[in-house]
Parts: structure tokens; sequence; C-alpha cells
């Protein structure tokens, strides 16, 4: 592989044999590498160096990863995958919620991680070009800017996550169709995130409270139970 082309992968983690594991499978796999022992210098690498993908650490001391990322996300739409030894539901809510794109339970086997990289930056890939559609105007209330990836809802200009931008691109994109769990899955995380359906809720939980005038009772992105959700219909208003 073009060495000067490859995927620029960020590992952050405090223990050097963990670093030095993951390095030799990534290059293998043809990435280039670039580290970081804590949360601090990963914000710096991340600012100077410009990964294509970061593997976070979630337990380091000083800087954990929540912290990081959260630090990162100020700046940055770099995915994240969350590095953890704890398979604990809060912990992964957390991370998503932060604007984690993927986490994966130490130990790990090297097929798994790169699985999970591959599909990740298969994502961003993705929806990387603006949508045929860059302003969408849903009513006077919500208009979306996809080419700037962000929602301008009652006149206010609110930022997306790359994931709740995913999610949002592929509910805009089929407005008045109800789309399952499943195929919400596969386009926006991957195939090989079929069974993950609680992705799928979180995100939808977090999209309402951004856009929805009522989260709770929402009037955008429906519910279809027992199938799935779709977006309104609004080009037949």
């Amino acid at each position: 592989m073009d060495k000067e082309n490859a995927k620029v992968i960020l590992i952050v983690d405090d223990e050097n044999r963990m670093r030095r594991f993951m390095q030799m499978n990534l290059e293998l796999e043809g990435y280039r590498v670039i580290e970081a022992s804590n949360g601090l210098e990963a914000i710096e690498r991340v600012r100077d160096d410009l990964p294509d993908l970061v593997l976070l650490d979630v337990m380091m001391p000083e800087l954990d990863g929540f912290e990081a990322l959260r630090i990162i996300r100020e700046t940055s739409t770099v995915p994240v995958i969350m590095l953890t030894v704890r398979d604990d539901e809060d912990d992964k809510v957390k991370g998503l919620g932060l604007g984690a794109d993927d986490y994966v339970t130490k130990p790990f086997s090297p097929r798994e991680l790169s699985s999970r990289i591959q599909a990740v930056l298969r994502r961003v890939d993705m929806t990387s070009s603006p949508s045929s559609r860059s302003l969408v105007v849903v009513d006077d209330y919500l208009q979306i800017d996809f080419e700037h990836r962000e929602v301008i809802v009652n006149g206010e200009t609110i930022k997306l996550r790359p994931t709740e931008y995913r999610l949002l691109y592929h509910l805009v994109n089929n407005a008045g169709r109800t789309l399952t769990h499943e195929m919400i899955l596969s386009k926006v995380w991957g195939y090989e995130y079929r069974d993950e359906s609680q992705y799928v809720r979180l995100y939808i939980t977090y999209l309402r409270q951004k856009i929805e005038p009522d989260p709770s009772n929402p009037k955008y992105i429906l519910t279809e139970r027992g199938v799935g959700y779709s977006f309104v219909d609004f080009d037949k208003k």
C-alpha cells in the first residue's frame, strides 16, 4: 500500500504493551500509526497531526478518555473508537453521548479491531460529500444544512455530531419511508452492527432532543412501533 496515502490511526493508551500490540497489527493492515500515551497528548496530536481515526482508551491517569473525547469534540469530528476493559452499558452510553463512533471492549482480537476500524472509516467515506440536496427546508421551524452538518431549529443553528449527521442524512433522504432498525444500523453504522439496536434508540433520542419542539411528542422523527423509524414526508405537506 502507498504509505503516503495510507489512513493515519492515532492510538491513545497509557499501556506501552497495548500500543505496541495495536501498532504492529494495524501497520500489517497498511495503516500509518501515530501514538499518544495520555489524554492531553491525544488532544495535541489530533490538532497537529489530523489523524483519520482515533483509538482512545477510557481508563488513563490525569485525563481519562471521556474527558479527552469531550475536548476533542469541541473542535474536531475525527472518528473515535473508545477502548475499555469494562463491558458496561452506562460507559457505552456515556461515550456515545460524548460523540464516540464506536466502542470496543478489551481484550479484543486484531481481526475484531480491524473490522471495527474499517466499518467506521467506511461510514465516514459514505457521507464525506454533501447531499444532492444541501439545504433541506422541512418547514418554518426546521431546516437542515447537509453541506455544513448543521440544523437550523427555530432560527438557531445547532451543530450535529458525525453519527447524528449520518442518521439524519439517511432518515431525511428516505422521508416518508419506514426504515427498520436493521436498515438504519447497516446504513449508519455498517452491516457488522445489525444486532446493536441500542445504538439506534440512543441516537434517535439525541436527534429528537436537538430538532423536535417537543421530544416526548415528536413530529419529525416518527416511531413505527415494532418496525423502526421514519422522517415525516415533508414534500407532501
